[in-house]
């Protein structure tokens, strides 16, 4: 089997600390591909782009404000539309949270935007919704970790480049 191109993709899954609300979006009814459907900010990782700097640009890009990565959540593997090497992704989602209290504004890629809690979103999206799963693993890693590695996350960020041996 030939060896394709490699694509890769980011999530960020936005939580209020203040107010546990989670930040999502829905798609522009323009888009190509999941059009209406409700999501967190994703998006492409970039030629010489690292996992990082990807959810930072795409968050700025989509709302207009800055993140903080807290930690990972995990990795996804999907089809962008069609079955194909043009559209396979693979992906990494991060809880975040909002770096500084600017207003969130969306962007021509979506038309709507709420802040919701656990029981709100779990009550308004379909049982099967990909985003179930990142709100109940952001509330497992939040609630299991302890308080000076989550300070560690925040203050060195994920990248390992340029770190010392």
């Amino acid at each position: 089997m030939a060896v394709g191109r490699f694509l890769c993709g980011i999530g960020a899954l936005i939580r209020d600390p203040e107010t546990g609300k989670y930040l999502i979006l829905r798609r522009s009814a323009e888009k190509d591909v999941g059009a209406g459907e409700w999501e967190c900010p994703t998006g492409r990782v970039d030629q010489g782009e690292s996992f990082q700097a990807a959810l930072v640009r795409e968050v700025r890009e989509e709302l207009g404000v800055t993140i903080a990565p807290e930690f990972i959540l995990g990795t996804t593997h999907f089809y962008r539309g069609a079955e194909s090497a043009d559209n396979e992704l693979n992906g990494l989602i991060y809880a975040c949270r909002l770096k500084e209290s600017a207003e969130v504004r969306i962007g021509a890629e979506h038309d709507a935007i709420r802040w919701m809690t656990a029981s709100e979103i779990q009550a308004f999206l379909p049982a099967s919704h990909w985003l179930h799963w990142c709100i109940r693993r952001e509330r497992l890693q939040r609630d299991g970790t302890s308080p000076s590695l989550q300070e560690t996350f925040l203050r060195e960020g994920f990248e390992m480049d340029g770190m010392d041996s």
